[in-house]
């Protein structure tokens, strides 16, 4: 009878083939991760590798404020992928989105990473300045043969927390501290 209650059957998780060449290098998950997201507006976007790129149970945290709220505090809103991919897909069916990275520091122990990760937002590649720029922290876990996002959390730049501005003309950091 007690055995009933502690039987459970493993949840079925869902993984997507990646591309090789997408998770090889914390340079190539990262380029990867950027390249899927971005396209005209329009455009349907590759959510079968934006979801190879993350592992089961991967979260992306956006810090905004509740949509349609007003005077309210930002807050992180904790998404799975599924869930990020339902909230921007609208958005890109309507807008031209191009996030661009545009500086990085990298730190590696072992087999985990952070990257903090710089970017630009145009409408368009060719738009003169960015409608957005902000900053990812960027969590990585490689697991001997592959690389795998286990979090995405950001914040959009504002007046209240400008970006330095030595950080948009830092180069992108392409290799890690430790092995």
């Amino acid at each position: 009878m007690c055995s009933e209650i502690y039987a459970s059957e493993e949840p079925m998780i869902e993984t997507w083939n990646a591309d090789p060449s997408d998770v090889a290098s914390i340079d190539a998950i990262i380029t990867a991760a950027y390249e899927v997201i971005s396209g005209p507006a329009g455009k349907k976007r590759d959510w079968h590798r934006e979801r190879s790129l993350f592992i089961p149970g991967a979260r992306l945290i956006p810090i905004a404020k509740k949509a349609g709220e007003e005077d309210v505090d930002l807050a992180p809103q904790v998404l799975d992928v599924d869930a990020y991919i339902a909230r921007v897909e609208p958005y890109f069916q309507k807008n031209g989105f191009f996030e661009k990275e545009i500086a990085r520091r990298t730190e590696r122990f072992g087999n985990i990473a952070h990257v903090w990760s710089t970017y630009e937002s145009r409408y368009n590649p060719d738009d003169d300045e960015p409608f957005m720029r902000g900053v990812n922290s960027i969590q990585l876990f490689y697991d001997g043969s592959r690389w795998w996002i286990v979090t995405i959390y950001w914040q959009h730049e504002s007046s209240d927390n400008p970006i330095r501005k030595n950080i948009s003309r830092q180069k992108v950091e392409r290799c890690c501290l430790g092995s």
